[in-house]
């Protein structure tokens, strides 16, 4: 198996957990059983961005459980759209979309923030609809 490169956010390598605390803290804000993932791989078949992620839902879960905290440095959690495609399909009723979020959650809380409009063309600005932004807010700036 080909090892995934991940690149790293220097902010976001600070955080540091104790064994066992980065699955604690996911679990506490998803109310999800990480364990109950059997990774069977439902969740990634079903996903529409899978081509776009770094790596996939299932991938994630374990990375969690593994207490591999670059998984916050990943680009799937701020790619998943929240289709709950994979929650409706998983056999064991992960709410993955929840698990997403809950990631985002932990950078957001540290006051770390990944949207920078001004990165955006002022030619992009002028043709995004406004909803795009207010969405891209609601989901990166909590």
């Amino acid at each position: 198996m080909k090892k995934k490169i991940i690149p790293k956010n220097k902010e976001i390598s600070k955080i540091v957990f104790k064994k066992g605390e980065l699955a604690q803290e996911v679990i506490d804000l998803c109310g999800e059983n990480l364990y109950g993932c059997y990774q069977c791989g439902t969740c990634s078949a079903g996903c529409p961005y899978i081509e776009d992620m770094d790596l996939t839902p299932d991938e994630v879960i374990r990375y969690i459980l593994l207490d591999r905290s670059e998984v916050l440095n990943s680009k799937t959690i701020w790619l998943c759209s929240a289709c709950f495609t994979c929650a409706e399909r998983c056999p064991r009723d992960i709410n993955i979309t929840k698990i997403m979020e809950a990631l985002r959650q932990i950078i957001l809380r540290r006051k770390i923030d990944r949207t920078r409009t001004v990165d955006i063309p002022k030619k992009e600005r002028e043709i995004i609809p406004q909803i795009a932004f207010v969405s891209l807010f609601r989901k990166n700036i909590g």
